[in-house]
């Protein structure tokens, strides 16, 4: 008999510690969740509130540069050689300013890659724009900085133009302080579209089609 009163009191004791088990794992759940929560409140950029007035349309991006000429700019790639935006005319640019600290362009640039596999027969570059500081005051540090951007082209297989040192052109352009920052320039050396950070593919293709079409002969 007392051994069934042992018994029962084991079983007892052992539903206990599971319920207390499953309620303390369930309360660690929902706090960790609300943890989660609160980090995606801080990194997601609130909206701005939709306007009430119908005759005024959404506010878009825009740069001072959209139907202007693209600023002129030469620059040098890994290997030392010039290379200047003029020389792409007749071509569709798509001017990609980048670096490879920056995690959305590490996203991005497998899209480039393929849109210009995709778009290269009718006319299409992508001019990669490296915007990693450079040390120019020791060769040793330069030679590094010079690396780690080569090490990142072979990493992603970019096989389009990367020209380094971008950050000296980046004020003709308006000032690049969200990467990535990308100028749709068309054939006639015209910036007809301009995005700011990470947009999708879609987006990005729509806009070397309209490069593209613009600005020929």
């Amino acid at each position: 008999m007392k051994r069934n009163h042992l018994v029962l009191i084991l079983v007892i004791v052992a539903l206990v510690l599971m319920v207390w088990a499953g309620v303390d794992n369930y309360r660690r759940r929902k706090a960790d969740e609300a943890k989660l929560r609160e980090l995606q409140a801080v990194l997601t950029p609130v909206a701005p509130p939709a306007s009430t007035d119908t005759d005024v349309p959404p506010e878009e991006e825009k740069s001072p540069l959209e139907g202007k000429a693209a600023p002129a700019f030469t620059l040098e790639n890994l290997q030392g050689k010039k290379v200047s935006l003029a020389s792409y005319k007749g071509k569709a640019v798509l001017v990609n300013f980048m670096a490879t600290w920056c995690a959305p362009c590490k996203v991005e640039t497998p899209w480039l890659i393929k849109l210009r596999d995709q778009y290269g027969p009718q006319g299409f570059e992508v001019l990669g724009i490296s915007t990693d500081d450079l040390d120019k005051d020791d060769k040793k540090q330069n030679a590094q900085d010079k690396a780690d951007i080569a090490k990142f082209i072979s990493d992603m297989h970019i096989d389009y133009p990367v020209l380094i040192d971008g950050d000296s052109i980046s004020h003709p352009y308006g000032g690049v302080d969200v990467l990535p920052t990308s100028f749709f320039v068309d054939r006639s050396g015209k910036v007809i579209a301009y995005t700011v950070g990470l947009h999708d593919r879609d987006e990005l293709e729509s806009n070397i089609k309209k490069a593209l079409a613009s600005g020929g002969a």
